[in-house]
């Protein structure tokens, strides 16, 4: 299923939870001895005991009216009930605290959330002042207004009550309750609605396992049944989704009748799945069915009846009735607005359905309107969904925003010249591209500030490098003398423990956190210089609004936004990806070769191939046509280009294309590589350390099979698996130190021994740190081929941070190595953890470091990315295996140019210009492998300096 049609089910599929009345809950726990479940009370007069007795009834009453869906009918035996128990109990007492839950339940039902949230903390505050924090009544009710904070989209405040009512519930009554059951469903839904499928089946599963012990008719089946269906459903599972959702409406309809709330949710959700299969006739009918139910029991104004409207409505517009879907969107809108609230994740669903439905009709106008509001209130639950939970997590989450994104993105390009579209889809990138990466920057660096004064957080931060650590030495040093099941095990419970940790950051950053106004695409446009052009490269599927839902979303293609100090940004389709991706990787094999292998395969070509090898030249050609040659119109007078590439893009450098007079674009342009435009906002305020440049080099590997020094900084014969991994000596390395040194006479230079990785994590923030060594990169399909098949099932070895890294003092012998610390292996992933804030120029003066898996939306993970979680500014990182003597002299010549004040970029430039003009050094393999990103001015001057 296309990212479009499942962002459209997420918005329309109703999850059912539970939310659990109080007065149910003491029938659930009449097992349990009474000293848990309650105190003993001062004897009550025999009016006093009468009063109470018709309190009990009435709540008993209220249970009746709930499960029957009559919510409106229940409302005032609940508020009677509250008004008997306060006057005969006081305010504190449990049973107070029972009726309290019970009304809220009753308001939340009905959708009236502002009235139901003081209700639940207020009798939240009761069970815990009365029973204690772990009486399962506090799980209860910690249960209850965490479904309250799911329903207003405030998933952020709903995960850590989930969490705490599970563990309640398994402590006290066991794992088996039917309790349990609910808060495992609940909590599931809650990482469905937030994209994390993968937490969300098990847990689904187990919920189901737990009530069908119970018996086959448990009248909660079908509610667990109708969630994994909706699962498989937005997954794309339709075969797996429809029995289990036929079931559930069967079991159901036995159980409450056909006109229940509960069988509404299933008739539209069933609809929702036979309108992606295309059976529009079986659709409608369950869609105005469940209306008219929704309308009956719920009232015309319920959030429940607008998810209705708004699911018919996207049904008549997949067949091209427009005029039958727009009112119906109106309303859904004007329902969600006004009972969800403005800023809801629900109404940002409406604007974006509105949105689609006017472009459908041409009416780009109405169509911008509603898109840049739907995505502005995208925009506001980012800031608060991103402040927790682990990287993956808010990776998860942001998937189910590509398909906004990619609205956008198409609204623009098939309006070429409209500038109001072409600023929301340029400001929609800019604000969304590597998104994650800026919040984990972000909570990384807000603690390091906060370090002085909170110990609890250095003990934060060095679980988290210890875990980071374990995990690198464990993929580096094999499985050794264990057993794959003990091997597996040690890496999925470091795996976990990573994820909880990465949570436990980001929460423990969010209490600093400081709310910052959205990005806006003025605020960069001040940043670019008057001679320089922002290119905001995106990957993306196209969106067709008129089409019917399996064809809204076409193949993945390419597109740039040019953006310069003045004036409108201006959009450019380019090609579609497999044939931009196909040129960049015939690109980079040319580029990767010494020019005399390069020579001798073209020497040894026979006639009997089909066509004859390209070379580099013709290759350069050919992609520079599809990539660059139609944004150079859009360029004007700009000859720095700061480019933001996605996809493949990012691992090419573009200084190597030829133009239409095959000329070097490096001779044409000024290149600096960015994440993102809005990368210019941190580059503007990060700070500057002063501190000595440190340069390792000449490093002891301790090589003892190896002879003969190295003449690449990186692998040549690719590792049969990570614990086989082997160095030599670099020793053009020494040379390459020891003249940075005569440049900058502070630098300090460890080499040999010394070298260590334990050295290098030792370093506070030096201006400049240089690392002359061996890197790698392993592709993941050379894990694949490579790695013990029964040890990929389940592990997280696709993590590119993990395949990364660079060699240091002792390497060769990391197998013997007494700690996980310095075992010579430098992962990307424990490269995060360096202490880089304020450093202004790392430079990986080593193969392969610029290089990266695709993740999320197209964006490469690898050393660059780790560098900037670490807090460099400025990254200089080659792509692919580089030579010794050539790179020695490059960087030389490179740290000249620093040195007579030439910016971090341009002196690279200026170097590899001066090797294009050198005989031995003027093929790209030599000049080209090394590119230059993030801030591009030239070093502030220290004691080491200018």
């Amino acid at each position: 299923m296309s990212r479009f049609s499942q962002r459209k089910i997420q918005g329309s599929i109703k999850l059912v939870s539970w939310s659990i009345t109080a007065a149910i809950i003491f029938e659930l726990l009449l097992n349990i001895p009474t000293q848990v479940t309650g105190q003993s009370h001062p004897p009550l007069s025999a009016q006093q005991s009468t009063q109470l007795q018709e309190a009990k009834q009435l709540n008993k009453q209220v249970i009746e009216l709930y499960n029957a869906g009559k919510y409106n009918e229940a409302i005032a035996p609940a508020e009677r009930a509250i008004e008997i128990s306060e006057k005969v109990l006081g305010k504190e007492h449990p049973d107070v605290a029972t009726t309290l839950n019970n009304l809220a339940e009753l308001y939340k039902a009905q959708g009236r959330y502002q009235k139901a949230e003081p209700l639940h903390l207020r009798s939240l505050a009761i069970y815990e002042k009365m029973l204690g924090k772990e009486h399962p009544l506090v799980a209860t009710s910690l249960n209850n207004l965490a479904e309250l904070y799911k329903a207003r989209g405030r998933y952020e405040k709903a995960e850590p009550l989930y969490l705490r009512s599970l563990a309640i519930y398994e402590k006290v009554l066991g794992k088996q309750h039917p309790l349990v059951a609910t808060s495992l469903n609940n909590l599931a839904s809650l990482y469905q609605v937030q994209g994390s499928y993968e937490k969300a089946e098990p847990l689904y599963l187990r919920s189901l396992e737990i009530r069908e012990r119970q018996g086959k008719e448990n009248p909660d089946i079908p509610n667990n049944l109708n969630n994994l269906a909706s699962l498989y459903q937005v997954q794309g599972s339709y075969e797996k989704a429809e029995p289990l959702y036929l079931r559930s409406l069967t079991i159901m309809e036995k159980l409450v009748g056909k006109e229940h709330p509960n069988i509404a949710t299933s008739l539209n959700n069933l609809a929702e799945l036979y309108k992606a299969e295309g059976r529009y006739e079986k659709a409608e009918s369950l869609y105005l069915r469940s209306l008219g139910i929704r309308e009956k029991a719920l009232g015309k104004e319920h959030p429940d009846v607008a998810t209705s409207l708004n699911t018919l409505a996207s049904l008549y517009q997949e067949e091209g009735n427009y005029q039958k879907a727009e009112p119906l969107c109106l309303r859904s809108l004007a329902i969600r607005e006004k009972m969800l609230g403005k800023q809801h994740p629900l109404v940002a669903s409406s604007l974006n359905n509105l949105a689609q439905l006017y472009q459908a009709q041409n009416d780009i106008t109405r169509a911008v309107d509603f898109s840049s509001r739907g995505l502005a209130i995208e925009e506001y639950n980012f800031g608060f969904i991103f402040t927790i939970g682990s990287e993956e997590r808010k990776q998860d989450y942001l998937k189910t925003f590509l398909f906004s994104t990619y609205q956008a993105i198409s609204l623009s390009l098939h309006n070429a010249n409209n500038p109001t579209a072409a600023r929301l889809a340029l400001t929609t990138v800019l604000r969304r591209k590597v998104r994650v990466l800026d919040t984990v920057i972000d909570s990384i660096q807000i603690l390091r500030s906060h370090f002085a004064d909170k110990p609890e957080t250095q003990k934060l931060f060095d679980q988290w490098e210890n875990v980071n650590q374990n995990l690198s030495a464990l993929i580096y040093r094999g499985q050794g003398n264990q057993s794959v099941s003990e091997y597996k095990a040690q890496l999925q419970q470091l795996n976990i423990q990573k994820e909880r940790i990465e949570e436990a950051i980001s929460n423990k950053s969010a209490e600093f956190h400081i709310t910052t106004q959205p990005v806006e695409l003025a605020s960069i446009q001040t940043l670019i210089p008057k001679d320089a052009a922002l290119v905001e490269f995106v990957r993306y599927q196209p969106f067709n609004a008129k089409a019917k839902q399996a064809e809204k979303s076409g193949k993945l293609r390419y597109a740039a936004a040019v953006l310069r100090s003045s004036g409108e940004p201006r959009w450019v389709d380019l090609a579609d990806a497999e044939t931009i991706e196909t040129s960049v990787a015939n690109l980079r094999k040319a580029l990767a070769e010494k020019p005399s292998d390069a020579q001798t395969r073209y020497s040894t070509t026979t006639t009997t191939q089909k066509k004859p090898t390209q070379s580099v030249e013709q290759l350069a050609r050919t992609l520079d046509r599809q990539v660059m040659a139609p944004i150079r119109p859009l360029l004007g007078d700009a000859r720095h280009l700061l480019l933001s590439p996605d996809g493949q893009l990012a691992i090419i450098p573009f200084e190597v294309l030829l133009d239409e007079q095959n000329k070097y674009l490096i001779q044409r342009y000024a290149f600096s590589y960015l994440t993102t435009g809005r990368e210019l906002l941190r580059i503007k305020l990060a700070p500057k350390s002063f501190s000595p440049p440190v340069v390792f080099a000449n490093i002891d590997y301790d090589q003892q099979e190896i002879t003969g020094p190295s003449t690449v900084r990186g692998l040549r014969n690719r590792p049969d698996d990570q614990a086989n991994l082997q160095f030599a000596p670099l020793y053009n390395t020494l040379d390459e130190a020891n003249k940075i040194k005569e440049i900058f006479p502070d630098t300090k230079v460890i080499s040999g021994k010394q070298a260590t990785e334990t050295a290098i994590k030792k370093l506070q923030a030096p201006s400049i740190l240089h690392l002359a060594t061996h890197g790698f990169f392993i592709t993941e399909k050379e894990v694949a081929d490579n790695f013990n098949k029964e040890l990929l099932e389940n592990l997280k070895l696709e993590n590119p941070l993990l395949r990364s890294g660079l060699a240091f003092a002792g390497i060769n012998n990391r197998q013997r190595a007494s700690s996980n610390t310095n075992d010579g292996i430098l992962t990307a992933l424990e490269v995060t953890g360096l202490n880089l804030r304020g450093t202004q120029l790392v430079v990986l003066s080593a193969c392969e470091t610029g290089l990266g898996d695709l993740k999320v939306g197209g964006r490469l993970y690898g050393l660059r990315r780790a560098l900037v979680i670490a807090g460099s500014q400025t990254q200089v990182l080659s792509l692919w295996t580089i030579d010794d003597e050539g790179t020695k002299d490059l960087m030389v010549k490179y740290y000249q140019n620093l040195n007579a004040g030439k910016g971090k970029h341009d002196a690279l430039r200026q170097a590899q210009l001066e090797f294009l003009k050198r005989p031995e050094y003027r093929y790209p393999y030599y000049w080209a492998s090394f590119v230059a990103s993030g801030d591009w001015s030239p070093l502030w001057t220290g004691n080491y300096g200018i």
